[in-house]
């Protein structure tokens, strides 16, 4: 954030326009003049700088920093030091958030890499696919036969978009991606390097004759304001389609099977494996490298921690964890009864040797 080379430069302003833009407090107005000309975290801010704390865990950077202001809430006001100007704000890093995303506005989706304007002489676009105005196809991109794309969409640079597949409005394919047998929303942003309507892995293993494959002829639904992080797959259905539900955001490197339906407003961290025909309902958190077994249910607002094996179905609202995953408050006993029985075994031996 200090320097954000890679994106617009933000004009600098006085903290007093900063306070009113976040509604914090500037506690000593008489530095309502002072110029803040970027963000950044308290480690590597400068006097020109804005940085924030809400974590204890930090309060050392907090007392050697040399940042110009802070956005701070009430409870660790006192800690800030004597050279730092504060921001009082209830939600400190909410506060931070807002004026980043006023101030970079162009970093919160990816942006065309090579240029804006229509279609690139050297992308392929069938004569057949149907493109609204204002969407942009970047080089060596490739739109099949019978696609529709709507308004305001970037599809990147060697991206390929197969035959029948409809692209809502204001999306973004990133570079490289490809998406076969799929219906994608509004606003819905897909970053480089993904695969979405592959082959689910379906056979009939160990047979006579070798593994058969079971015909896989669903699609896949993505749903509006989804987000799919880069090297992300999503398999297409085999009887049924598979479904990202609206408002859900997905990180990198995830791997969603086929028939999985995944409801409203869902957080999947990086490195989730998700087998076949998994139902997933609305608001559910997932933790990094969670692995969910197939036919399973995770009920609305369910929380998995990271590096979970879950192979049971999960009530709503739950909260879960541990290897094969279970509620956590039990994972947590089950734990600390585990380190007592080899505390009292090693103190046991240690007696038993000095007999």
């Amino acid at each position: 954030m200090a320097q954000p080379i890679f994106f617009q430069a933000s004009p600098p302003a006085t903290l007093a326009a900063i306070a009113a833009a976040t509604k914090a407090t500037l506690v000593d107005a008489t530095r309502g003049e002072q110029v803040i000309k970027g963000l950044a975290s308290l480690d590597e801010a400068g006097p020109m700088h804005l940085a924030f704390f809400d974590n204890l865990k930090y309060a050392d950077d907090l007392a050697a920093t040399k940042a110009g202001a802070c956005l701070v809430s009430p409870r660790f006001e006192s800690r800030v030091p004597p050279h730092v100007a504060v921001l009082r704000a209830n939600q400190p890093f909410r506060a931070f958030v807002q004026l980043a995303r006023e101030r970079h506005a162009d970093a919160l989706r990816p942006q065309p890499w090579f240029g804006d304007d229509g279609i690139s002489p050297q992308a392929i676009v069938d004569p057949t696919a149907r493109l609204e105005d204002g969407v942009i196809v970047e080089p060596l991109a490739v739109i099949g036969a019978h696609v529709e794309i709507g308004a305001g969409t970037v599809v990147g640079a060697g991206a390929v978009i197969g035959p029948h597949v409809k692209i809502g409005r204001d999306c973004n394919v990133g570079a490289r991606t490809v998406i076969q047998c799929a219906l994608i929303g509004n606003d819905v942003l897909i970053h480089p390097g993904c695969s979405i309507g592959q082959d689910g892995y379906g056979f009939i293993f160990f047979g006579p004759d070798g593994h058969l494959k079971v015909p896989q002829t669903g699609r896949v639904l993505i749903q509006n304001n989804v987000e799919v992080g880069a090297g992300t797959t999503i398999d297409r259905g085999s009887l049924r389609d598979t479904v990202i539900g609206e408002g859900t955001k997905i990180d990198n490197q995830v791997q969603i099977g086929h028939n999985v339906t995944i409801g409203r407003h869902c957080l999947l961290a990086a490195q989730i494996g998700l087998a076949g025909s998994l139902t997933i309902g609305d608001n559910v958190a997932l933790g990094a490298k969670v692995g969910i077994n197939n036919h399973l249910t995770i009920g609305d607002g369910a929380q998995v921690t990271a590096m979970s094996g879950v192979k049971d179905d999960i009530p709503p609202n739950g909260r879960w964890g541990g290897f094969f995953a279970k509620p956590t408050k039990q994972w947590f006993r089950e734990i600390v009864a585990v380190e007592r029985l080899v505390r009292d075994s090693a103190a046991t031996n240690r007696d038993e040797g000095r007999e």
